[in-house]
């Protein structure tokens, strides 16, 4: 029996699962999985040691043939200086220190592979369109931060162009946004859409709306907000329409979503689809059914009847990442 390891690595958690399978197959038997709080190692060597102690023993770790690991930050060389975490990363060192052949990717890298994976269940289309299967496919994710990439389908496999998109600089659309813009400059000396499409985007919204008076702050959330996650404080009150300011911060939130996954799509054309993955999209599912996220990616002027015909599904499993990384775990032995 041979074994091989997948990790997501997040600015928040970090998620891995261990596989085993008979040295003549190709099929994968799940071993163990586990989640970790990211900030509490000192990088992702202990972290993986810890979970393969637990999870085999150190008896069996010689039988660890192959591993890949997702991590959010780019990955130059097989070093990564994470974005939301003060980890380097360097596969070469991580290979020797597990005595396996390892693999390092962008995560969203592992997201464009494991969507491929997906069964129809596993997503919900926002819009039909029409599919390429010889097309590109986008990718875009909110979640600590927000991520981009490109699959491009080839002859060999797919091909995935991991991007840093989501740092690109914030546009504003209207009035409002261009207010949001001058907020925003008075917190950072640039502003880019991941300060505003992310998971500490949402809780800068909720104060945009707060501070400029678009909505009133209620004592009851000022409190859950000084005590639990802002995210989820202000997504559950948005949801049950329990609060005035959660929802006009949820409303621009999915507007400004939907923006950019449009501006994505036009600078790649993914006639293959685009996919809208990360943690938040799931959680918020209901409100981009609504219609605003759509009315955003399709308010490109004259081009709207271009994006017309991508189709648009938001990826309902949190562990595509995973089955990415998964996917190439199991082609490095």
């Amino acid at each position: 029996m041979e074994h091989i390891l997948a990790g997501d690595i997040g600015g928040t958690k970090t998620a891995l699962s261990l596989f085993a399978r008979e040295s003549n197959s190709r099929e994968l038997i799940g071993v163990a999985s586990a989640r970790f709080k990211s900030a509490e190692y000192s990088g992702l060597a202990p972290l993986v040691r810890e979970f393969l102690r637990d999870a085999m023993g150190t008896s069996e770790l010689s039988s660890l043939r192959a591993a890949a690991f997702g991590v959010a930050g780019p990955v130059t060389h097989g070093v990564c200086k994470t974005t939301n975490l003060p980890w380097v990363i360097d596969q070469r060192q991580l290979s020797q220190g597990l005595g396996t052949v390892i693999c390092l990717i962008n995560d969203f890298h592992a997201v464009a592979l494991g969507v491929a994976e997906l069964a129809p269940n596993e997503l919900e289309v926002l819009q039909e369109g029409e599919v390429d299967p010889e097309g590109p496919v986008a990718i875009i994710g909110a979640g600590t931060g927000l991520g981009e990439a490109i699959l491009v389908p080839t002859p060999n496999g797919p091909r995935v162009i991991p991007t840093e998109g989501g740092h690109a600089d914030f546009a504003p659309r209207n009035e409002v946004e261009i207010e949001l813009l001058r907020f925003l400059w008075k917190r950072h000396s640039r502003v880019s859409f991941e300060r505003v499409v992310s998971g500490l985007g949402i809780k800068t919204l909720y104060d945009f709306v707060v501070e400029t008076s678009l909505a009133p702050e209620s004592a009851a959330v000022k409190a859950e907000l000084s005590q639990g996650d802002p995210g989820k404080v202000i997504g559950e009150h948005a949801l049950k329409v329990t609060d005035a300011a959660c929802v006009r911060a949820v409303d621009l939130f999915v507007s400004l979503y939907g923006a950019e996954a449009g501006n994505l799509a036009l600078k790649t054309l993914p006639t293959g689809g685009l996919f809208v993955t990360g943690g938040i999209a799931p959680q918020l599912i209901e409100k981009l059914r609504d219609g605003s996220f759509m009315h955003a990616f399709l308010d490109k002027g004259r081009m709207a009847s271009c994006l017309e015909r991508i189709r648009i599904s938001v990826v309902m499993n949190p562990r595509v990442g995973l089955l990415g990384a998964r996917r190439l775990a199991s082609q490095l032995t």
